[in-house]
């Protein structure tokens, strides 16, 4: 379980494929705090430490993961946003986030507003997947709210800390990033549309 509020970024130092699964060594400034079978959050992608050596840590993906996610197209060098579980009895400062993918979207625009940016995402809207205004959503495992939503779209506000402290600074209009929906509005959505077919 994460809050969506990035501790620090990562560089991606290796990849390697190993049949269907992924393997990605990863450098950042927690490592020596880490151990091995401990979940971290990569650009919002639960993945487990399977592996540490001195300033690297080691992470496999599967094929499922490497299908939902922007992670098969990672290239050595790619800085991502990094977080480690939540800790019981401290503070919840973004939401609930569970670190599972629910899909791809594309940064489709990007407008500067003295100081702030606003970004716009479009997704495909046919899983069922929605966002609401001043509802909550995690782009590469960062917890924002929703500024404007549309029934295939959403953008978001982005203050100049989370602008230097994640990898927002990198995006660009064609940028492919890590969706993940409010937990709770997914419940809410999935019983709404069961109630239907009854």
């Amino acid at each position: 379980m994460f809050t969506g509020i990035i501790e620090t970024l990562g560089t991606i130092a290796r990849v390697q494929q190993e049949n269907d699964n992924l393997h990605l060594t990863v450098a950042c400034s927690f490592t020596h705090e880490l151990k091995v079978d401990q979940s971290v959050s990569h650009n919002g992608i639960c993945l487990t430490v399977v592996d540490i050596q001195g300033s690297h840590y080691t992470v496999t993906a599967i094929r499922e993961t490497i299908e939902k996610t922007t992670i098969g197209a990672w290239r050595a060098g790619d800085v991502v946003n990094l977080e480690r579980g939540m800790q019981l009895g401290a503070r919840l400062d973004g939401h609930i986030v569970q670190g599972h993918v629910d899909q791809t979207a594309l940064c489709t625009g990007i407008e500067e507003a003295n100081g702030s940016w606003y970004f716009t995402f479009e997704y495909d809207k046919n899983p069922g997947n929605v966002t609401i205004e001043k509802g909550s959503i995690t782009v590469n495992g960062v917890s924002l709210t929703v500024v404007d939503s549309g029934a295939n779209f959403f953008s978001v506000a982005i203050i100049p800390y989370t602008y230097t402290h994640t990898n927002f600074n990198t995006f660009n209009v064609g940028t492919k990033v890590n969706l993940e929906f409010d937990v709770i509005g997914k419940y809410v959505s999935r019983l709404y549309g069961l109630r239907n077919q009854a």
